[in-house]
């Protein structure tokens, strides 16, 4: 890959609402050729798209766990991912190496509430959990270059 493209790529992802115009002053390039490599950046898949970053306390839900989960049967199908993907409070999930053989990001309004999505993912995935509550998060989604 290109240099240029690395420093357009390193640009949008500090500020994925960056106009061409911007984007041509800080590669030095024109706001038409700029235009042409995001949409050849975008047609390769490497710019997968563009989203907000929110306030999730300010949107009432302030908390955030992340749940390590482990298939009771190492020998049944490993179908984990397709049996959680419409709780909808899950936000991420990772495939790991380790123990545990996957770690999703959960947000939620109380623990109470976290307690309820821990049983609901036992039961749609035939798993065991162990969770993780975050405390404070001091960066996260970081670009990295």
């Amino acid at each position: 890959m290109e240099e240029t493209d690395r420093k357009i790529l390193a640009l949008l992802a500090q500020d994925g609402r960056m106009s061409f115009t911007d984007l041509g002053r800080g590669t030095g390039l024109s706001t038409s050729a700029v235009h042409q490599r995001v949409k050849r950046l975008e047609q390769r898949g490497l710019i997968k798209g563009y989203g907000a970053t929110l306030d999730h306390e300010q949107m009432g839900m302030p908390l955030t766990a992340f749940i390590s989960i482990r298939p009771f049967d190492p020998s049944a199908p490993d179908d984990c991912p397709d049996r959680v993907k419409d709780i909808p409070e899950i936000e991420s999930c990772w495939s790991v190496a380790g123990e545990e053989s996957y770690i999703l990001k959960v947000r939620v309004e109380t623990p109470s509430l976290l307690e309820g999505l821990l049983a609901r993912i036992r039961a749609a995935a035939n798993v065991s959990t162990r969770t993780t509550i975050v405390l404070n998060t001091f960066y996260e989604n970081r670009p990295v270059m």
